[in-house]
C-alpha cells in the first residue's frame, strides 16, 4: 500500500480539511458556527452578550510589557513548557516501542500484554494532545504534525490504510514505514492497530514496533530543533522590535482550544451542524482523556505562574481569574462525563462545548488584548 508523498499530501489535506491552524468548519455548519455567540447566550456558562463583551474589551488595560520581561518569559515558555512537551511525547513514544519489542517476542499478543500496550498508547497520545499546543515550527513544518497524528480522519482511510498495509508487510520495518503515507503512520496506526484487534499477531506486532520507532525518531528530531532553535522560533531575539513571539505563542493556544472545540467536539458530535468525521481516540473510546490533555496543556499555559505574574504587574488580576475560572469549570465538567464522549449525555456535550466558548471568548477579548497583542489569522472558531 504505498502512496507516493505528493498522492499521501493531496489525500491529507483532502481529509483534514485546512489542515492545522487553518481548519474551517464544512459550509453546512458555517450559520451555526458564526452565530455561536446566539448559543452561548442560551446556556447559563456563556451568558454574556456581543456588546458586554465588547465593553470587557474596551475596559481592558495593556501590560506594559519591556523586552526584557518578554524575552524571559518567552525563554521561559520554551525551556519549561515547549521543550518539554515535545520531550515527553518522545519518552512515551520510546517506552511504547520497548514495551512492544518486550510482548512481542512471540505472537499472538493477548491479555495482560495487550493492556499493557494499549495502556502506554494512551500515555502516548495524550503526551503528543499536550505537545498539539505548539501550533507552529518544525512540528508543523512541511506537515510533520500530520504524520504524528492524521486527524481529523473524515474518511476512516486510518482504518483501511493500516490493515491494508500490514497485510500486504507483515515483516514491516522502520525504514520501509518512513516511505508510506502520513495515513498509516503516528499515534492513531498505533491506535487502530492495538484497538481494533483482541489479539495481535506476528504482522500486526511488527506493525506496531516499526510504527512507535518511527514516531520516536520524528518527535525526538522535533524536540532537538526546538532545543537549537527555540531564539529563532519563538522570535526571542526579536522582542526589542516587537511582539512576534507573543502573537505567535498565545494565538497558538487559541488555535488548539478552537481547532478542539470545531473538530474533536462540535462537528463529530453534530452539536451545531451534521455529524462529521470522528471523535479523538474513538477506536479505543479515550475521547475524554485525549481532551482532557488537551485541556490540561492548555490550563498549564494559561495559569502559568510567570505570565500570571506579568498580567497582574498593573495590579489587575481580573483577566487572570477569569480565565483560570473558566478553565477549572471546563475540566470539572469534562471529568464527569463518560470516557467516550458520545456517550455523554446530549446537554452535557452541548455544556462542553459552551464552555469552551467561554474559554475562547476569554482567551480573545480579554487575554490578548490585556497583552497588547492581537488576534491571528488562524483564528476558526466562528465567534
Amino acid at each position: 500500500m504505498k502512496i507516493n508523498h505528493a498522492l499521501a499530501m493531496a489525500l491529507s489535506a483532502l481529509s483534514a480539511g485546512l489542515l492545522i491552524s487553518c481548519v474551517k468548519p464544512a459550509d453546512d455548519n458555517k450559520s451555526a458556527e458564526v452565530d455561536s455567540q446566539e448559543v452561548a447566550q442560551n446556556n447559563s456558562t456563556a451568558d454574556s452578550s456581543a456588546e458586554s463583551s465588547k465593553e470587557s474589551t474596551e475596559q481592558i488595560v495593556a501590560v506594559d510589557i519591556s523586552p526584557e520581561t518578554q524575552k524571559t518569559y518567552l525563554t521561559h515558555v520554551a525551556d519549561d513548557i515547549v521543550i518539554p512537551a515535545y520531550a515527553d511525547a518522545a519518552k512515551q513514544s520510546d517506552l511504547l516501542n520497548e514495551l512492544a519489542q518486550k510482548h512481542c517476542q512471540q505472537a499472538p499478543v493477548s491479555g495482560a500484554e495487550l493492556q499493557a500496550l494499549r495502556a502506554q498508547w494512551l500515555v502516548l497520545a495524550q503526551a503528543w494532545s499536550s505537545a498539539e499546543m505548539v501550533n507552529f515550527g518544525p512540528a508543523t513544518a512541511s506537515m510533520s504534525n500530520l504524520y504524528i497524528n492524521y486527524y481529523p480522519d473524515e474518511r476512516g482511510l486510518v482504518h483501511s490504510g493500516v490493515a491494508d498495509l500490514i497485510a500486504a508487510n507483515p515483516t514491516l520495518t522502520p525504514e520501509q514505514l518512513a516511505g508510506e503515507s502520513a495515513i498509516v503512520q503516528g499515534v492513531p496506526g498505533l491506535e487502530e492497530a492495538l484497538f481494533a484487534n483482541e489479539s495481535l499477531n506476528a504482522g500486526q506486532c511488527a506493525y506496531i514496533i516499526s510504527a512507535s520507532g518511527a514516531l520516536s525518531t520524528r518527535l525526538k528530531d522535533i524536540e532537538k530543533n526546538w532545543q537549537q532553535n527555540a531564539t529563532e522560533l519563538l522570535a526571542i531575539d526579536k522582542s526589542a522590535e516587537s511582539d512576534q513571539g507573543l502573537n505567535q505563542w498565545f494565538n497558538s493556544l487559541l488555535s488548539l482550544v478552537e481547532t478542539m472545540k470545531s473538530n474533536a467536539i462540535d462537528q463529530p458530535l453534530g452539536l451545531t451542524g451534521k455529524a462529521k468525521g470522528h471523535l479523538p481516540a474513538a477506536t479505543a473510546g479515550q475521547s475524554r482523556a485525549i481532551i482532557n490533555a488537551k485541556l490540561d496543556a492548555i490550563n498549564k499555559a494559561m495559569t502559568d505562574p510567570v505570565l500570571t505574574a506579568l498580567l497582574n504587574s498593573n495590579d489587575e488580576s481580573t483577566v487572570a481569574n477569569n480565565l483560570s475560572t473558566a478553565l477549572a469549570d471546563t475540566t470539572t465538567l469534562l471529568a464527569q462525563m463518560p470516557e467516550d464522549l458520545s456517550k455523554a449525555d446530549k446537554d452535557d456535550q452541548q455544556a462542553l462545548y459552551d464552555h469552551l466558548t467561554t474559554v475562547t471568548r476569554l482567551i480573545k477579548r480579554e487575554l490578548i488584548p490585556a497583552l497588547g497583542i492581537r488576534v491571528g489569522f488562524n483564528s476558526t472558531d466562528g465567534d
